[in-house]
């Protein structure tokens, strides 16, 4: 066999692979801890200075000052540092009000937080469709909201921000609140303002997985000052979130409505310091990210048969990751099993037989409405009027066959600009194969 024939022949097939460089773990802000993280830990471990409220002695909080900078970075009035991005769900979720009897509306593509956090504050969550961003279709949304709903839930999908412009103008329309979830998209903007300034109180997380991380951690972002009294009397039962610090967490209430039991979400000073390292590196990932996509998406943009998937604001895509639609399921498969011979680190996106916690049809405990205790709450809450929902697997087919049919790449920063070029290769050697 002649050199040109086996260079083309299929890795999966037996030919040589086109990527041979190393594969990279789609750690973004993990993979770039260093000195900066190192140092601010000693310094808040030699201060003993932990708790952000107070220590042995008076050092500045990094969780406040993290909070501070945080606020500056999005354009917001208030940043409330927690412990994870569960935490700051149902923390949103209780501040703007949401309770016993409402419902709250969340795609069917996304991490299952998001939709567990709607259950722990004690409301229904009904499970919309994506359209072609992946991100809440807002048709589909319109459709599911009943006079039950209270709020929306739009998730910024692998890295990608939802069309804002129609699901606030629903929202005001039906007197929802809106609670993004920046999840995965920190840094990621819409029409020119950050992802977590838009929404009635937003939500972040700092997992290892993210673009900026501590291992855990999250951030709840609002304009609002009750919003935020409310996220922080409930994420600090102590009460030492109030003015003037512990000493005055006795005081009286300041209006009807500011105390009421909480739990304890807070963020450690620990994790504030490391992320407070993280945050400083925010556009330097970001921009090796999008350079590192434009460079392979400008190089398989020509190809036939490859469906990039739909952005409602290119500029505001954080990089993060590339996703193509293929005519259908079985190629999809096919195509990110042949490329993964290749050496790329691909995958299709939806497999029944796969479970998944980002795809909605492999909810168990929710398709099956499992609950803590056999009363079967919220499912069963005298407060909720209306139907509940039907969950079933096959309740947003758009959603199922949207996934099926893509291909998924991680896009890492620390990606060279040969190991942009050979995926670009190696794409296009399986498009001749196989389209």
């Amino acid at each position: 066999m002649s050199p040109n024939l086996d260079k083309e022949k299929l890795a999966i097939e037996g030919g040589k692979p086109i990527k041979t460089t190393p594969a990279i773990p789609m750690f973004p802000g993990g993979l770039e801890i260093g000195e900066e993280e190192k140092q601010a830990v000693l310094e808040v471990l030699d201060n003993k200075y932990l708790f952000r409220y107070y220590g042995p002695g008076e050092y500045p909080s990094r969780v406040k000052m993290l909070e501070e900078e945080f606020s500056g970075k999005i354009g917001i009035k208030h940043s409330l540092a927690v412990n994870s991005c569960t935490s700051a769900l149902i923390t949103a979720l209780v501040a703007v009000g949401v309770g016993p009897g409402d419902e709250v509306i969340v795609p069917g593509y996304t991490f299952f937080a998001s939709c567990a956090a709607i259950l722990a504050a004690k409301a229904i969550p009904v499970i919309a469709e994506v359209d072609n961003s992946l991100t809440i279709d807002p048709i589909d949304l319109e459709k599911k909201i009943t006079p039950q709903a209270k709020a929306v839930i739009p998730v910024h999908m692998r890295g990608v921000p939802c069309n804002m412009d129609r699901i606030l103008s629903i929202a005001k329309k039906h007197n929802l609140k809106v609670i993004e979830d920046v999840a995965q998209a920190c840094g990621g903007s819409y029409k020119g303002k950050y992802l977590g300034s838009l929404g009635d109180c937003n939500t972040f997380s700092f997992q290892f997985h993210k673009i900026i991380t501590a291992g855990e951690g999250g951030m709840i972002t609002t304009d609002s000052d009750l919003y935020f009294d409310r996220a922080q009397a409930y994420h600090d039962t102590a009460a030492c979130w109030r003015p003037g610090g512990p000493a005055k967490r006795f005081v009286s209430a300041r209006y009807q409505g500011e105390l009421f039991p909480g739990v304890n979400f807070r963020m450690s000073e620990l994790i504030g310091a490391v992320m407070l390292a993280q945050l400083h590196k925010l556009d330097g990932i970001l921009n090796r990210m999008r350079k590192n996509k434009s460079r392979i998406k400008n190089g398989i943009s020509d190809i036939p048969g490859i469906e990039l998937r739909h952005l409602h604001d290119p500029a505001g895509d954080t990089g993060i990751s590339l996703v193509f639609f293929l005519e259908n399921g079985q190629l999809a498969e096919k195509f990110a099993s042949a490329l993964k011979a290749e050496g790329v680190e691909a995958s299709s996106i939806f497999n029944k037989g796969i479970p998944d916690w980002h795809i909605y049809s492999h909810w168990e405990m929710i398709m099956n409405k499992w609950t803590p205790t056999s009363e079967g709450c919220p499912y069963t809450c005298p407060y909720h009027k209306g139907s509940v929902p039907n969950y079933n697997r096959e309740m947003c087919p758009q959603t199922l066959a949207l996934l099926d049919r893509s291909v998924h790449l991680d896009i890492p920063p620390q990606m060279s600009e040969e190991d942009c070029d050979l995926t670009v290769e190696a794409i296009r050697k399986v498009a001749r194969a196989y389209l």
